[in-house]
């Protein structure tokens, strides 16, 4: 087991949660607070997306992923900041021209994808490794579009998050590592139960860490009430692991969690199991990440 957790803080998301649990963050200044809040509680990295501070609808908002960021190092709290770079990728076929994308169809290239990370530069950022039908969605990514936005991760000195929703995703990011486009170490994360992916279970996490190279580092969450089984599963395999509203709403059944208890509940899970959560620092250490506050990466110069 891993005794030594990384532990993400995934704190708003992309989806249609706002309606459902009213602690997800949707302003920049909530977004950033959340952070901090989750920081506070223990988490190691958050995770971040951006909405429409007037619908809380999906962002790509450069403004918006500044204003986030600033929030957040301005603090007196310390966390190592992950920005999302899958934005972009949903394709619902239109109703009446099905070869068309329809209502809710929100497609970027992978330069406007990069654009807030090559920008900002966070320590990370995600790099989505493969397309998939995504719930009743296709989210696109074809593998070219994946070469190039490694290069534009690579070039930015930002360590990218090799996001996998399936076997095959694992093969595809294997290949950029083959390739050259991924430096050092990898960071792999095992994204679990989301339709129609990878399933949240042992057997699915233990398959696809099975075919991670022996020199990756890797995480893994699922989604609703399979959070918290697999933050505890991941650690006992070997992982780090992620929590956070994006993925889960509730605390338990029937009780709508913030981000802050989500972490303070995986941070107990984990030290029950006899491991403990790495602070930030550790985190910027372990994985050779640019720390923000000295403009190197810890270990050599950026």
């Amino acid at each position: 087991m891993n005794r030594h957790v990384i532990l993400t803080c995934a704190v708003t998301g992309a989806g249609d949660t706002t309606a459902k649990n009213p602690h997800v963050p949707v302003t920049p200044q909530q977004i950033a607070g959340d952070c901090i809040a989750a920081a506070k509680a223990g988490a190691s990295v958050a995770h971040i997306h951006v909405r429409d501070p007037e619908t809380g609808a999906v962002s790509h908002s450069l403004n918006h992923f500044r204003e986030v960021m600033e929030r957040v190092r301005e603090a007196d709290t310390d966390i190592v900041m992950n920005i999302t770079a899958g934005g972009g990728g949903d394709w619902i076929p239109d109703a009446e021209d099905p070869t068309r994308g329809g209502p809710g169809t929100d497609i970027q290239t992978p330069s406007e994808r990069h654009a807030p990370v090559g920008e900002l530069l966070p320590e990370l950022c995600t790099l989505d490794c493969g397309s998939l039908n995504f719930g009743d969605m296709v989210y696109v990514n074809p593998a070219d579009w994946l070469r190039e936005h490694a290069r534009l991760v690579r070039a930015a000195g930002v360590k990218p998050e090799l996001e996998c929703f399936d076997l095959g995703h694992v093969w595809f990011a294997r290949q950029l590592q083959q390739e050259g486009l991924i430096d050092g170490d990898p960071l792999y994360q095992l994204c679990l139960g989301i339709p129609w992916g990878a399933e949240a279970d042992t057997e699915t996490m233990l398959a696809m860490r099975h075919k991670l190279p022996e020199n990756a580092q890797w995480a893994a969450f699922g989604i609703g009430r399979q959070q918290m089984p697999m933050v505890a599963q991941a650690v006992l395999l070997g992982g780090h692991a992620r929590v956070g509203l994006e993925d889960n709403l509730y605390l338990k059944k029937g009780v709508l969690a913030t981000n802050a208890q989500l972490v303070e509940h995986a941070t107990g899970l984990i030290e029950n199991l006899g491991a403990r959560v790495m602070t930030p620092a550790e985190t910027r250490a372990h994985l050779a990440l640019r720390d923000p506050n000295t403009a190197k990466v810890m270990g050599g110069e950026a």
